[in-house]
C-alpha cells in the first residue's frame, strides 16, 4: 500500500468513527425531587405558562424552559418540560407537577431520590 492509500484509509475510518459517535453523551444525575399542585394551580410560572398540576411539567433552578427532563424511579419513568424555577429548599433538584410525581410514587412519600437527565 501506498502512503496516500493508508492516508485515506486512515481519514474514512475516523471519518466514520466521528459520524458514529453519540452527539451527546447524556449524563445522568441523582438528586432528590418533591411536588407541588393544586395550592398552585392556574398561578403563572416562571416561563410564563399557567401552572396546572395535572400536566407532566416540573421546575428547576437553571435549566432553559421547556427542556425535557426524563425523571426515573426503579422501574418507573416521566418524562417532564422545565416550566417553572425552583426548588427552593436547599438539597432538592427538581419540583415535580402532582401529576409527573404520582408516575413515580404516592404523593405521601412527599420527597423521593430520582435519576434524571435532559434528553432534549
Amino acid at each position: 500500500m501506498n502512503r496516500l492509500t493508508v492516508l485515506a484509509i486512515g481519514y474514512s475510518l475516523l471519518l466514520t468513527a466521528f459520524i458514529a459517535w453519540p452527539k451527546h453523551q447524556r449524563e445522568v444525575h441523582t438528586g432528590v425531587a418533591s411536588w407541588y399542585g393544586e395550592k398552585y394551580r392556574g398561578r403563572t410560572t416562571a416561563s410564563g405558562s399557567v401552572f396546572n398540576p395535572d400536566e407532566l411539567t416540573a421546575a428547576h433552578r437553571s435549566l432553559p424552559f421547556g427542556t425535557v427532563v426524563r425523571c426515573t424511579l426503579g422501574s418507573r419513568s416521566v418524562d417532564v418540560v422545565i416550566t417553572d424555577r425552583g426548588p427552593f429548599v436547599e438539597g432538592r433538584e427538581l419540583d415535580l407537577s402532582k401529576a409527573a410525581f404520582e408516575k413515580l410514587s404516592h404523593t405521601d412519600a412527599g420527597l423521593i431520590n430520582v435519576d434524571w437527565e435532559v434528553i432534549k
